[in-house]
Order: structure tokens, then C-alpha cells, then sequence
């Protein structure tokens, strides 16, 4: 059983964690922050990045914290974000794309995407791709990004990733969280092939505690722990982030889950991913469409 007691001295590393204020993120900034590293709170404002600070600090660590504001919605934020960032900091060891949005009324990105497309994966893709020249010179660094079992249901609809023809809050979450699991294994390939040494996984946290269900009604809410049973609290479910982040077996393209059946609940292990997460054709057509969407190409040496 690995917990976040299993997380070496991280004293010295860089982290950034999308969406560190609440839920799953916090409990992933707050153990790194236990660990030693420099842990920095991108959030969607300042106020929620300071509230966040402030807990962290009551609750204490021996890393050292920095925040600084995140809209994934909007590339244009995403990118100023990286390039701050780039100015103040010459490595970053670990970025763990976290933040999500989950079956929300139909809406868009500044930049006319569905909202959870964007946000979920879009917006992840384009910070990864500005960050991607530090992590690739920080010896050791690695990429995590977070999906969710819904993937399963997930498909990629290129024809409707503006909700140009008809939305469905549910079928738009599988298609983001799909989406993420394609580009962790996606990006893994391109880093190969490009001779590079960063490492690029995907996690899931199981079903926990936390906001991302506040758009749910409650009969839908209701009807979904009667599908899945008892959630788990955050911390249990940061640990698949977490594990991928800093434990010594990880390799590129794994996907770490908790360990018991259906992947709802349980502790950190290696589970494989169904085939069409793994199809090559898809996750190619879709990184291009992304390249076009955000204007990011990455790794340089791929064509």
C-alpha cells in the first residue's frame, strides 16, 4: 500500500500543480510541499491561489510555496502564464495537469472551444507544449496528467469540438478525459522519437470527495454513488498523481490508477489502458488538431 509517506525527499525540485486550490490538486500541492519541493499554485484567480497558500502554510511543509494565476480557458493566459514562469525559474521537475471541469451548463473558452474540452485537455496541451523546452532541460522531469475513468465512454468527435452541432455534459466529460489519456501516451511517443528524456504519464484519482460534481443535480449525484458506491477523501485520490510523479518505477506512457476493481477506489498501482485510448491514428489526428487549435508545435525535433 503506497501513500504519500512513501514520497522520498523532494527538496530542491520544481512543481507545478493546475488547479492546486481545491480537491485533488490541494492534496497534491500539500504533500509536495510536505516533501521538500518548491510547489507552485496555478489557480483560476488570485483569491482562490492566496486561500490556498494560506491553508497550506497553517498546515505546514519544508518546500516553500509560490502561486500564480492560471486560466486555461484562455490560451492566450496560458501561454503568459508559461512565460512568466520561464522568466523566474530555470528547471521545472514535475507538472502535473490537474485542473478540470466536469459536466457544466453548455458553454465555451474565451477561444471558442466546449468549456471542458478546452479546459480539461486544450488548455493542458497548450501549457505543456510552453513548458515544455524547461521541463526538457531539467534532467529527470516529468509530466502528469490527470484523467478520469470516463475515458471508457470517451470518443473524439472532431466535427463537434466547438459543440457546433449538439452538447451533452456527460459526453463531453469522457471525450475531455479521453482526450488527456491520448495526449499523455501521445506526448510519450513524440518524446521518444525526439531522443528527449522526459517522462509523460497519466493518472486518475477514483471517485472522491470533492467540488468537481457541483454542476450535478442531486438525483444525478445520488445516482451516481448508487453506480460507483462510497467516495474516497482527496488525499487518497491525489495519490495516483502523486505516485506518478515521484516514485522510481514509473515509465513513460503508464497510466496509475487506484488498485481495486472499476478503478473507484484503492491505492496507487500500474492499470492498462483499453485500446482505443492507446490508438495511435486518433491520438495523432487529434495532437495535430491541437498544434492548429493552440499554434504550439512540440517536441522540436518531431516533425
Amino acid at each position: 500500500m503506497w501513500t504519500k509517506k512513501n514520497i522520498g525527499d523532494q527538496t530542491g525540485k520544481t512543481a507545478i500543480v493546475t488547479g492546486a486550490n481545491t480537491g485533488i490538486g490541494y492534496e497534491t500541492a500539500l504533500a509536495l510541499f510536505e516533501a521538500g519541493a518548491h510547489v507552485v499554485l496555478a489557480c483560476r484567480s488570485e483569491r482562490n491561489a492566496k486561500d490556498a497558500e494560506a491553508r497550506l502554510r497553517v498546515h505546514g511543509g519544508t518546500g516553500s510555496l509560490e502561486t500564480a494565476i492560471l486560466n486555461l480557458a484562455n490560451l492566450q493566459a496560458v501561454h503568459d502564464f508559461a512565460y512568466a514562469f520561464i522568466q523566474k525559474h530555470n528547471k521545472l521537475d514535475i507538472l502535473i495537469n490537474n485542473a478540470g471541469v466536469m459536466t457544466p451548463p453548455a458553454s465555451q473558452t474565451d477561444d471558442g472551444f466546449e468549456l471542458q474540452f478546452g479546459v480539461n485537455f486544450l488548455g493542458h496541451y497548450a501549457l505543456t507544449g510552453h513548458l515544455y523546452p524547461l521541463l526538457n532541460a531539467t534532467p529527470g522531469s516529468r509530466i502528469v496528467t490527470v484523467s478520469s475513468m470516463a475515458y471508457l465512454r470517451g470518443q473524439i468527435d472532431f466535427l463537434n469540438l466547438r459543440s457546433e452541432h449538439s452538447y451533452d455534459a456527460f459526453r463531453e466529460y469522457c471525450q475531455s478525459k479521453l482526450a488527456n489519456v491520448l495526449f499523455a501516451v501521445q506526448l510519450q511517443r513524440r518524446i521518444e522519437a525526439a531522443g528527449d528524456q522526459v517522462i509523460s504519464v497519466a493518472a486518475q484519482p477514483g471517485a472522491n470527495k470533492t467540488d468537481l460534481s457541483r454542476f450535478m443535480s442531486e438525483s444525478e449525484y445520488n445516482a451516481a454513488i448508487d453506480r460507483i458506491g462510497a467516495l474516497m477523501d482527496p488525499w487518497q485520490g491525489a495519490l495516483p498523481s502523486l505516485y506518478a510523479a515521484v516514485a522510481d518505477d514509473v515509465s513513460g506512457g503508464d497510466f496509475y490508477s487506484p488498485d481495486e476493481p472499476g478503478g473507484y477506489r484503492g491505492y496507487p498501482g500500474k492499470l492498462g489502458l483499453e485500446p482505443h485510448a492507446m490508438d495511435k491514428a486518433t491520438a495523432e489526428q487529434l495532437w495535430h488538431w491541437a498544434e492548429d487549435a493552440a499554434k504550439v508545435v512540440y517536441p522540436a525535433n518531431n516533425p
